[in-house]
């Protein structure tokens, strides 16, 4: 285990590009109860800052939203000593006001995942995570002083709707979750948020827009290369500023890792089950999430 390890992971649009700019890299293979992560993880450094880092969709982008191994990926960011976490991804937009090619820190969540292990605790005991505010709102506050100072178009707060997928919305689900209350609509930030919580990991989620999505209409009889164009224009545009955020966060002196942040002890009231009643063997299972 590494000490004052930040973790990153990167999701599309970012993933190889950050892998890029991680200076005197080793790849470690990380072995977890839970299976292999998506892919080895990358440690090594940006400026002075020694980060771990994962890339979500593995090699080649080859596993599909419900495929990634959302509980490898974050025990095995936290086996290797990462207590924070930077994550990445894109997403569609469900306002006007947030317009593609922008940045959203994302505050909050509304989960509609179904196929995912959303829980290290199975078989384990009643062990129940405060979520009301479910990502870091220090490493948020940290992040969005870095946007201010670039002058990086970015939303301070932004609420995700988490689809299972790989299908988009229809146009009536894009409406609902408008509805709902959602300002963003993608399908790789859940799990994953919840499994950081249970890992007593700060973690925070930079959103990158690509598009609005379906609630939208799309110009009559636009031509679908010319969107697809666009969409990875905005989403390349979007990845740019990404990166040169995330470069200024970690070659700055914030401290990302702080082991007084109230999400390193998320563990504390969470397990209601008698320990008496829990297995020596589940015990030292997940023993790396207690520390």
């Amino acid at each position: 285990m590494e000490q004052g390890l930040t973790g990153l992971i990167g999701g599309s649009g970012l993933g190889n590009v950050l892998a890029d700019k991680i200076e005197d890299a080793k790849f470690c293979d990380v072995t977890t109860p839970f299976g292999k992560p998506s892919d080895r993880i990358m440690i090594g450094r940006i400026g002075k800052r020694r980060v771990a880092f994962i890339n979500r969709h593995g090699q080649g982008h080859k596993l599909s939203p419900s495929e990634v191994p959302y509980a490898a990926n974050i025990f095995a960011l936290k086996k290797l000593g990462a207590h924070a976490i930077i994550a990445t991804c894109a997403v569609g937009s469900l306002r006007s006001s947030i317009r593609p090619g922008e940045l959203v820190i994302v505050d909050q969540f509304i989960d509609k995942t179904f196929r995912r292990q959303s829980s290290f605790f199975e078989g384990y005991g009643a062990v129940h995570t405060e979520m009301a505010q479910p990502t870091c709102n220090r490493l948020g506050d940290i992040i969005a002083e870095a946007a201010r100072k670039l002058a990086v178009r970015t939303h301070r707060k932004g609420t995700y709707v988490g689809m299972e997928g790989p299908m988009f919305s229809t146009r009536a689900e894009s409406l609902m979750h408008r509805i709902m209350g959602g300002d963003l609509i993608g399908m790789t930030a859940m799990p994953e948020a919840k499994l950081a919580r249970e890992a007593q990991m700060c973690y925070s989620l930079v959103a990158l827009v690509s598009d609005y999505d379906c609630w939208k209409p799309q110009k009559k009889r636009r031509d679908k290369q010319e969107l697809l164009r666009e969409i990875i224009g905005n989403l390349n545009r979007a990845s740019g500023h990404c990166l040169k955020l995330i470069e200024t966060i970690l070659v700055n002196k914030h401290e990302l890792v702080c082991e007084e942040c109230d999400c390193r002890r998320s563990l504390d009231l969470a397990v209601w089950t008698d320990a008496k009643s829990i297995s020596a063997t589940q015990k030292r299972k997940l023993a790396v999430l207690f520390e």
